[in-house]
């Protein structure tokens, strides 16, 4: 039996062990330390996971995709059932089939058995409700009992982040830890030193955790509902010149856990109606053919893509000719910024708030540690630097500090 350190993300999930003395992510998939939260079930067969689920959907397999899955904590989706081929399964029983697979798999490849695990969680899973952040850490820890883990600990993300950090601290420092995620955005301040890196209690380091539900599934949303939607009939009016379009099937398709609500017989009659009745059917047509096809997810990933491709190069494009020959929409870095700019700020703002929690100045805070998908962003970097001009930026591991943070704590547990 054996402790593990895991970060099940909202895009991506580690899972690592201490080895001859030192945190090891290990792989899940192929050489890949890391694997998409992502589960596809295909009529009559196993589910696949990670590269492999997204792969078979986008070969046109049949069956249903689930990415995203994290984001259903702390959500009513929870508890609700989803169809899966003939039958319906609770959306917390998909992420227990996920977590099973990945569980499985860790144990294969070092060839012990997980009974004890630290997992990572966001310092909020809800913003501003207490008791839905409890709930959803609770059913996090019902998973993983259910799976097989009879010991559960959860740790903040950002402090997971930090301990990977303080293994190359060299002397003592107060840093802030941003690791801004798939679903959440979470800051801790922390101090740390080479000294404190060996001691089991670090309550008294921990100076201040704060966050806020915003990561980059709601970068991809926003972008998505700004260039691409338009252009299937969003915010398009009705014949009715007082009246538009109603957003909610836009809103559906832009969000990765509510994609898969569109696909029903029911909404495709809405739809028509909504074509009947619209002064553009030509547009809404176009979102016709994506829930009729159920490329919805297709579409997801091209913006996600396109996002990436403007934060990296300066432009991107989400191209549609699979809904219409020639189809395409362009996005530069300054379209990403005018359709995302609001969220970086609410992301950075978060900054003052644990500043004032530490009761520290800005000048204070020695090092800005960086970590999670979406400090790629160049303006979501822009914001964070600028709250603390005088800083040190550190570049993390983007997708494994969290998880071996989490993996060194696991490794000071008894036993």
């Amino acid at each position: 039996m054996a402790a593990c350190g895991l970060d099940f993300g909202t895009s991506n999930t580690t899972l690592g062990l201490v080895k001859a003395g030192l945190p090891t992510l290990l792989p899940l998939e192929g050489r890949h330390r890391t694997i998409p939260s992502a589960i596809f079930f295909p009529p009559g067969r196993e589910p696949a996971i990670g590269r492999a689920a997204i792969e078979a959907y986008v070969e046109g397999v049949p069956g249903r995709l689930m990415r995203a899955l994290k984001s259903v904590l702390g959500s009513p989706l929870i508890e609700e059932t989803t169809p899966v081929g003939r039958e319906r399964i609770r959306f917390r029983d998909v992420i227990a089939r996920y977590l099973t697979a990945v569980k499985a798999r860790a144990e294969a490849e070092a060839n012990v058995s997980f009974d004890t695990v630290v997992h990572g969680r966001p310092v909020h899973f809800v913003d501003g409700d207490p008791e839905g952040d409890r709930k959803a850490e609770e059913t996090l820890r019902e998973i993983a009992q259910s799976i097989g883990f009879r010991h559960v600990r959860f740790q903040y993300e950002p402090i997971a982040a930090a301990l990977d950090y303080e293994q190359r601290v060299t002397g003592e420092e107060i840093a802030l830890i941003a690791d801004i995620g798939g679903g959440t955005s979470d800051f801790s301040i922390v101090r740390l030193s080479p000294e404190r890196h060996r001691r089991d209690d670090r309550v008294e380091d921990i100076l201040a955790n704060d966050g806020v539900r915003i990561g980059g599934t709601d970068f991809d949303r926003g972008l998505s509902l700004g260039a691409v939607m338009p252009l299937l009939g969003l915010g398009s009016p009705m014949k009715r010149g007082d009246l538009a379009v109603p957003n909610a099937y836009f809103h559906d398709l832009a969000t990765w856990s509510s994609i898969n609500r569109l696909y029903n017989p029911k909404t495709l009659r809405e739809i028509d109606e909504v074509i009947r009745d619209g002064a553009r059917p030509d547009l809404v047509t176009r979102l016709r053919s994506v829930v009729e096809a159920e490329r919805g997810h297709s579409l997801a990933m091209q913006v996600e893509g396109a996002k990436i491709a403007a934060s990296e190069t300066g432009h991107g494009s989400v191209d549609l000719g699979f809904v219409e020959r020639e189809l395409e929409v362009g996005i530069d870095r300054d379209r990403l910024v005018g359709h995302t700019e609001d969220l970086s700020r609410r992301v950075a703002a978060r900054i003052g708030r644990c500043l004032e929690q530490a009761g520290l100045p800005a000048e204070r805070i020695d090092a800005l540690f960086l970590t999670g998908g979406s400090t790629g962003l160049p303006h979501v970097r822009a914001a964070l630097t600028a709250s603390l001009p005088r800083a040190k930026v550190v570049e993390g591991d983007t997708f494994g500090s969290v998880g071996l943070g989490l993996t060194i704590e696991a490794g000071r547990l008894p036993g």
